[in-house]
């Protein structure tokens, strides 16, 4: 839906990293080899979203001369180096960052989080045929709580590696780890009855019960 709607699955993938890592700068080949994407896709995809505004860029090589007292870039890390070497440093050191002040940076934010949760209904069908779910609750990234210590709560009983397998590939998906706790039924309802605040901090926070068959609504 979102690479009909941006354009390409790979823009869209570069878009979710940059968007909810907007203070960390990436380079292109390091975006490649994190997303698994070619590199001239990702150069292209960066190029496009630079234009547009959303990203901006910036080289590390510029900063380097700042700090070594305005030595040039030839003087910098070695003491002769061939006019090549020194133009392909230059391009690999150069880096690209979220453009917080784009005027619709917050609302393609918002539009993607809001995708992620219907991706989460695909994830929730792949969940189930893994074992057998009785409570999943979307927090943290899913609903735009970027601070937040957890993003899912998963309890019920489930083939651990496939369990594992699905969150890796959800990670893939959203370009950004995602921090999750599992529970059996029985860790739950003790916690639930002594009130742990862990538990209830997720439970009674902004959250989405994508399923629940515990009976806790």
């Amino acid at each position: 839906m979102l690479g009909q709607l941006f354009g390409s699955n790979a823009r869209v993938k570069i878009l979710k990293i940059f968007l909810f890592n907007p203070e960390e700068r990436y380079y292109i080949r390091e975006l490649a080899r994190k997303l698994k994407l070619q590199v001239n896709s990702v150069r292209r995809e960066l190029d496009n979203l630079e234009k547009f505004g959303v990203l901006v860029s910036g080289s590390s090589l510029d900063e380097e001369n700042e700090i070594e007292d305005g030595k040039p870039p030839s003087m910098a890390k070695t003491n002769k180096p061939s006019y090549a070497k020194a133009t392909a440093s230059k391009q690999e050191k150069k880096y690209y960052k979220a453009n917080a002040d784009f005027v619709l940076f917050e609302e393609i934010k918002s539009l993607i989080i809001k995708a992620q949760i219907l991706y989460g209904q695909d994830f929730i069908k792949k969940l189930k045929r893994a074992g057998n779910i009785k409570l999943l609750v979307l927090t943290g990234k899913f609903v735009n709580e970027l601070e937040f210590p957890i993003d899912l709560l998963i309890v019920g009983r489930f083939n651990k590696v496939k369990l594992l397998k699905l969150i890796k590939e959800l990670e893939t998906e959203l370009g950004r780890e995602i921090n999750y706790t599992i529970m059996d039924t029985k860790e739950f309802k003790y916690r639930r009855d002594i009130t742990d605040v862990f538990l209830y901090g997720i439970l009674e926070g902004k959250n989405i019960m994508a399923v629940d068959e515990m009976g806790f609504k």
